[in-house]
């Protein structure tokens, strides 16, 4: 305890430190000022029925951060930024330019992959908001508007969701932490006071039980999650003795910490957004005018919509994004090389070829751990939702998944600036 408040006293002293906080601040709250203004020709009542009766958009709203819940201008929240960073994940593999600009060339490098993924997420706001559009017209959600109406209000979205990005990217580059996942964040905690209302209300003495082994199964998410985040696995490393002049360099042993979870809370959100999309385009092929098309739909939507056939894929793409993701970030190769050039070596390995090999192992090995925890992470409040029945246990799991990644890392980011004041 008394680390803490030395830790606080330490960024109250702090104006710099103060300035980035309080700029993260006032941008979450344009941001959370922007999710509370709707789109013309709502009917509010018809909305509140559908999103209690859906709960892939329930996840969705996650995801925009709680503008799509009351179909705000900024409704698809940071979706289309996502979505187009997993596309340039997955262009890396095929393009062995674009997964050297991310991985070797540096900050430079990285800033240019990101403005790509940036420019790539305009048109998919276009695509988004126009599903989205037309999905709650086809509901009776949003008046039917005329074609110029319409593509107004799509242009409005589109627009919403590249200015979030834009105060998204602000965030990262003038406070503390990651802006995309600060406003996803924020939108979950905004969201809290709601629900604890509505629990309140529908409270059920008889349910005392099923309340505390929810509170149970939290904390031991959470405590999970802080074990596993900050679990390293220490690579030993030795630097050779070089003499240079009268002195001699060298021969200090240290070691690598390689992470249990290199990749963090990315395989969750990137294991959702390929779930949710194909659902977004089934629930509005459902509602065509073409009768085969809508049956096979509807079809695809009653087959997919099964509680195990949906675990069972979450966990499978949550595994596979959590390899998937650590390959492209981490790479053995060029670690070994930076060690062999450094007079730096793993005891009882060969360097270059051989080190190269033995950290490929390694991060395959503890990946697996990590990969087998988030995706049972995943599932688990699923699998509790057709135990009980509660539907929101589903979203809550997820939720509170990403709450405590993102708090974590943002911990990590107000220390590491703190280190840097007493440099």
């Amino acid at each position: 305890m008394s680390g803490f408040f030395a830790k606080l006293k330490l960024i109250l002293s702090d104006g710099m430190l103060l300035k980035r906080i309080g700029f993260v601040i006032v941008a979450l709250a344009v941001f959370r000022l922007l999710a509370t203004i709707p789109i013309p020709g709502i009917d509010p009542v018809r909305l509140s029925q559908f999103f209690s009766s859906n709960q892939f958009l329930g996840l969705l709203n996650i995801f925009s951060g709680g503008g799509l819940s009351n179909l705000s201008i900024v409704m698809l929240g940071v979706a289309p930024y996502i979505t187009a960073s997993i596309i340039m994940q997955v262009l890396t593999i095929m393009f062995p330019k674009l997964k050297e600009m991310y991985q070797e060339e540096g900050d430079q490098g990285r800033k240019k992959f990101s403005q790509y993924s940036r420019l790539l997420s305009i048109p998919l706001a276009f695509i988004q908001g126009y599903a989205y559009l037309a999905l709650f017209q086809s509901q009776g959600i949003v008046d039917q508007l005329p074609l110029m109406a319409f593509m107004l209000n799509v242009l409005i979205i589109a627009a919403g969701s590249v200015l979030l990005m834009w105060i998204g990217e602000l965030m990262t580059e003038f406070g503390v932490g990651n802006g995309v996942s600060l406003i996803i964040f924020a939108g979950i905690v905004a969201s809290v006071p709601q629900n604890f209302a509505q629990l309140l209300f529908s409270f059920n003495p008889a349910q005392i039980p099923l309340y505390m082994g929810f509170v149970v199964a939290a904390l031991v998410i959470i405590y999970g999650v802080v074990v596993m985040t900050e679990a390293e696995r220490p690579v030993p490393v030795t630097y050779a003795k070089r003499v240079r002049g009268n002195k001699m360099y060298g021969g200090v042993s240290t070691y690598l910490p390689l992470r249990l979870n290199q990749a963090g809370v990315i395989p969750i959100i990137f294991a959702l957004s390929i779930l949710l999309f194909p659902q977004l385009l089934l629930n509005f092929a459902a509602k065509s005018s073409v009768v085969w098309l809508a049956s096979i739909a509807s079809a695809l939507l009653s087959w997919s919509g099964g509680a195990v056939i949906y675990a069972v894929f979450y966990f499978l793409l949550v595994f596979l994004f959590t390899y998937f993701y650590t390959a492209v970030t981490f790479d053995p190769n060029m670690l070994a090389t930076n060690l062999q050039k450094n007079g730096a070596f793993v005891p009882g390995v060969r360097p270059g070829v051989q080190t190269a090999e033995y950290l490929g192992t390694v991060i395959t090995r503890i990946t697996m751990v990590g990969a087998l925890f988030l995706g049972v992470v995943a599932v688990l409040p699923l699998i509790m939702q057709s135990l009980t029945g509660l539907s929101t246990l589903a979203i809550g799991g997820t939720a509170l998944l990403i709450v405590v990644s993102v708090v974590l890392d943002l911990v990590r980011k107000i220390g590491a600036q703190i280190s840097l004041r007493e440099y």
